[in-house]
C-alpha cells in the first residue's frame, strides 16, 4: 500500500476512534501534500518519495517549533507535548537515520571515492551523500564529519 493510502487509512481509523491528535497530524500532512501537488511547476505524480519528503519537511519544522516552545517553559508545556507527539508520529513513516559510527564510515568512504582532500570541496561531498541518503542523514552532520576527517 502506498504511503498516501496509508495516511488516508490512518485518518479514517483516527476519526472512528475519536483520536483527535492523530487525526490532526494526518490532516496536516495531507494538506502539505496537497500544497506540494498544486505547487507551481509540479507536474510529476505523488509517489512514496514525495510523501516521505513532505513528512520529513514537516518533521523538521516541528522540531524548530519545539525548541521555541521549550524555551517558553510552563506556558508552552501543552504545545510541547503536542509537538512531541507529532514528531513521533512522523518518525514512524520516515526511514531510520544513520548513527554516528555508520555516518562517519560513509563519509570516510565517499571522501576516498571522490578523491576529496581539500576542505573547500566539502560541498561536493555533502551533495553526493544527500543524493543517496536523503532522509537518513542531515547535511550539517555530514559537513561537520567531513571537516573533522579532513
Amino acid at each position: 500500500m502506498a504511503l498516501e493510502e496509508q495516511l488516508s487509512e490512518r485518518l479514517k481509523q483516527a476519526i472512528k476512534a475519536k483520536d483527535q491528535r492523530t487525526a490532526d497530524v494526518v490532516r496536516m500532512l495531507k494538506t502539505r501534500l496537497e500544497e506540494r501537488r498544486k505547487a507551481k511547476g509540479f507536474s510529476g505524480e505523488v509517489d512514496d518519495a514525495l510523501v516521505l519528503d513532505v513528512i520529513g519537511a514537516y518533521r523538521k519544522s516541528l522540531q524548530k517549533a519545539l525548541v521555541e516552545f521549550e524555551k517558553a517553559g510552563e506556558r508552552g508545556a501543552a504545545q510541547v507535548a503536542q509537538l512531541r507527539f507529532e514528531v513521533e508520529f512522523c518518525d514512524r513513516y520516515l526511514p531510520k537515520g544513520l548513527d554516528e559510527t555508520a555516518l562517519r564510515a560513509l563519509v570516510r568512504e565517499r571522501l576516498g571515492a571522490l578523491g576529496i582532500t581539500d576542505p573547500k570541496q566539502v560541498g561536493r561531498l555533502v551533495g553526493d551523500i544527500m543524493k543517496t541518503h536523503k532522509g537518513q542523514v542531515e547535511a550539517v552532520d555530514v559537513k561537520r564529519l567531513a571537516e573533522e576527517l579532513l
